[in-house]
């Protein structure tokens, strides 16, 4: 890609970006919507056949999930959250949202003294199912985050067989996502109105 295609894909991403943020952040009935969207993810066959599921926590207006993972954690799974430490994300085995609190960034996030405990790490390896945040989406599967490359780069390690499943409002989508060639799609976009399914990996 030349230099000034990739200023272009760099501007439209940024706008892109801008616009999502705003239409989330004014999005009204969050908890509302949320709920549905998360009882939906956990209706999904997928989430039924999974024994080990990661979950987001979210953060500023992204769909609200900490208020589901209290359900989740009854549903005979293992509950995996992912926190970042130097530019990447680990993974901690959830077993009572005792062992989250509020950290950096007013983020909710798995207690410090518990991250280094054998029985509370968790490989990327061993995830069935991922749920994604992401800030726009397109409704082949196309994903934009944040523009750190936490997601991205946890996902290209997770299992070909692994599902890559998204929350997101409606009003997140946008008609198409620039994207590059190490781009991951996902295999489906749940919103309030319904299930997109993604071109996947």
């Amino acid at each position: 890609m030349t230099a000034a295609a990739l200023t272009e894909l760099q501007a439209k991403k940024k706008e892109i970006r801008e616009k999502a943020h705003a239409d989330r952040n004014a999005q009204p009935e969050k908890d509302g919507l949320s709920q549905r969207i998360c009882e939906t993810f956990a209706a999904l066959p997928e989430y039924q056949a999974a024994k080990t599921v990661m979950f987001y926590v979210d953060v500023r207006s992204e769909v609200r999930t900490r208020n589901y993972l209290a359900t989740a954690l009854t549903h005979g799974k293992k509950i995996v959250v992912p926190y970042c430490v130097d530019g990447e994300l680990e993974l901690f085995h959830l077993a009572s949202m005792d062992e989250l609190s509020i950290g950096m960034y007013k983020i909710l996030e798995p207690k410090v003294e518990l991250r280094s405990l054998a029985s509370k790490k968790v490989s990327v390896a061993e995830l069935d199912l991922i749920m994604a945040p992401g800030v726009a989406f397109d409704r082949t599967g196309a994903r934009m985050g944040h523009g750190f490359g936490y997601y991205d780069k946890l996902l290209q390690h997770a299992r070909k067989d692994a599902s890559l499943v998204a929350l997101a409002f409606e009003c997140q989508l946008f008609p198409e996502i620039p994207t590059q060639s190490h781009d991951i799609f996902m295999d489906k976009i749940i919103t309030e109105k319904q299930i997109y399914p993604g071109k996947g990996r």
